[in-house]
C-alpha cells in the first residue's frame, strides 16, 4: 500500500460513479454512513457482510442495495471502480484493501486511513457548488472547514453566482415561522440565486440582509390598495420580471401553501408560460407549537388535527368554515390568523358543543425573541387576549394537547391526559 503520510501526496479529484459498481464491505454504522452519499452519486453498490443494519437491509428491500449476505472474498472486487472497506476486523479490511491494490481500484478504509489508497473527504453542497475538504486523516478538522464554506456559499459571504448558470423563472420559497435558521437548506440556496427577491412582510427579514448587494428586493408589504389588488400586482411584478430573463425568488413567511395564497402565483406564472418551483416551509401552525413545547398530536388524547384559516369570523358569508362541525371534533384546532375574531371563534366553539373549559394555548411571535404563550380556555379566551394585550402574528392552539404540555395549569384536563 502507499506510504500517505505526507499531505502532498493526496490528489483530490472527483468520481464518477453513476452506474459503476460500488462494493462495501461491512455492513455496521459506518457502512450505513457511506451507502447514501454513493446513492446520491448514482452508484451500483453492493454490500457484502453477514449482516447489516436496519437502514441498510431497507435500501436492499427498495431494490437500491444489492447485498451479499457473507463475509468478503477477493473476487468481490472483480468488475469494481471504487471499494470501501468498513468493518470492525482489522483483518477483513486488510484484505479487503489487498485485493484492491491487486485489482488498481481505489479502496477507503474505515479504521485505518494510512493503509489506504483513497481518503473520503468531508463533502457538502451549497449554491450549486459541491465542496469536498481533506483534513489530513482529522475528520473534525475536514468538517469543520466544510460547515464554513457551505456557510459562506449559504449566507453570499462567498459568492458564486457570477459562475452559475442562471435559468429565468420563479422559485415560490417558505421562510418558515420567522427565525431565519428555521428556512430550509434549499430555500436558502434559492434566495443567494435570486437575481429579484419579492418578499412579504412575515419573510425572516434578516436573510433579506444578507441578500448580495445587486439583487433587487421588491417589498410587496408596501404595496398599495386592496387585498386582492395587491395580489394580482404581485402576479405581474414576478411574471415581468421572470419574463425578463431573471430568477425571481417570491419569499413568504411559513409555507407558501397554507394559507399564503401561492397556488395562485404558481396558476399566473403557468398562464403566462413562466417556470416555477416551489421550495416548502415549516408552516407556522405545526412549527410554533412545537417551538413553545405543545404537542399538536398525542397518543391518547388527540390522534387528528385541523388547520382553520380566522381572518373571517363565524357566520361572516364569505367564510368557507363550518365552525359546528369543528365543535364535534375532539381533536386539535390550529387557528392562523384568528387573533381579531379569537372571542367570536371560542363562543362559535362552545355554541357547537365544545367544553368552554377546553384549554386554549396563544403563541405569539412564534421562533421570534419575543415569543411568549398565553394560556386560556374557550371560555375566558376573549378576557385573556384583552388582558395580555395579545397582537397578530400568533397561532392559538385549541385541546387538551395544550393541557399535556402545561399541567399545572389545568390540573383536571391534565389527570384526564395521564390516564389515557
Amino acid at each position: 500500500m502507499q506510504d500517505a503520510h505526507k499531505e502532498s501526496q493526496i490528489y483530490a479529484t472527483g468520481l464518477r460513479l453513476g452506474g459503476r459498481r460500488v462494493v462495501v464491505v461491512g455492513g455496521g454504522h459506518v457502512a450505513q454512513r457511506r451507502v447514501p452519499a454513493l446513492l446520491a452519486a448514482g452508484a451500483r453498490v453492493v454490500v457484502v457482510a453477514p449482516a447489516v443494519t436496519p437502514a441498510i437491509e431497507g435500501l436492499v428491500t427498495a431494490g437500491e442495495v444489492e447485498w451479499h449476505e457473507r463475509g468478503f472474498e477477493p473476487a468481490d472486487l472483480d468488475d469494481t471502480w471504487y471499494a470501501v472497506a468498513a468493518t470492525d476486523d482489522a483483518a477483513v479490511n486488510e484484505a479487503v484493501g489487498a485485493a484492491a491494490e491487486e485489482r488498481r481500484v481505489f479502496c477507503v478504509r474505515s479504521d485505518d486511513a494510512d493503509r489506504a489508497s483513497a481518503w473520503t473527504p468531508a463533502v457538502g453542497t451549497a449554491a450549486g457548488v459541491t465542496v469536498a475538504v481533506h483534513g489530513d486523516r482529522d475528520p473534525r478538522r475536514s468538517v469543520a472547514v466544510r460547515d464554513q464554506v457551505l456557510d459562506g456559499l449559504r449566507t453570499g459571504t462567498i459568492s458564486s453566482t457570477r459562475h452559475r448558470v442562471q435559468t429565468p423563472g420563479v422559485t415560490l420559497v417558505g421562510g418558515g415561522p420567522g427565525d431565519p435558521q428555521l428556512i430550509s437548506l434549499a430555500g436558502r440556496r434559492a434566495l443567494m440565486e435570486a437575481d429579484v427577491v419579492v418578499a412579504d412582510r412575515l419573510a425572516p427579514r434578516e436573510l433579506l440582509g444578507e441578500l448580495p448587494s445587486d439583487v433587487e428586493l421588491v417589498d410587496v408589504a408596501k404595496l398599495p390598495r386592496g387585498r386582492s389588488a395587491q395580489q394580482e400586482e404581485i402576479n405581474r411584478i414576478i411574471v415581468e420580471r421572470a419574463q425578463a430573463g431573471l430568477r425571481v425568488v417570491r419569499f413568504k413567511g411559513g409555507d407558501n401553501f397554507v394559507f399564503g395564497r401561492g397556488y395562485e402565483e404558481v396558476l399566473a406564472c403557468r398562464a403566462a408560460g413562466v417556470a416555477v418551483d416551489v421550495v416548502p416551509g415549516l408552516s407556522s401552525p405545526l412549527a410554533v407549537p412545537a417551538i413553545a413545547g405543545i404537542p399538536v398530536t398525542h397518543r391518547g388524547i388527540a390522534h387528528e388535527m385541523t388547520i382553520v384559516s380566522g381572518h373571517l369570523a363565524p357566520g361572516h358569508p364569505g367564510s368557507l368554515v363550518d365552525w359546528d362541525a369543528l365543535a364535534r371534533l375532539r381533536g386539535t384546532l390550529l387557528l392562523m390568523m384568528a387573533v381579531e375574531h379569537g372571542p367570536q371563534i371560542a363562543s362559535a366553539l362552545v355554541a357547537g358543543g365544545r367544553p368552554a373549559g377546553t384549554p386554549v394555548a396563544v403563541v405569539c411571535d412564534g421562533t421570534m425573541a419575543t415569543q411568549r404563550t398565553v394560556l386560556s380556555t374557550l371560555g375566558e379566551l376573549e378576557h385573556d387576549l384583552a388582558a395580555e394585550g395579545v397582537k397578530p402574528p400568533a397561532i392559538i392552539v385549541v385541546g387538551d394537547v395544550v393541557a399535556v404540555a402545561h399541567p399545572a395549569h389545568y390540573p383536571e384536563r391534565a389527570a384526564v391526559a395521564a390516564d389515557a
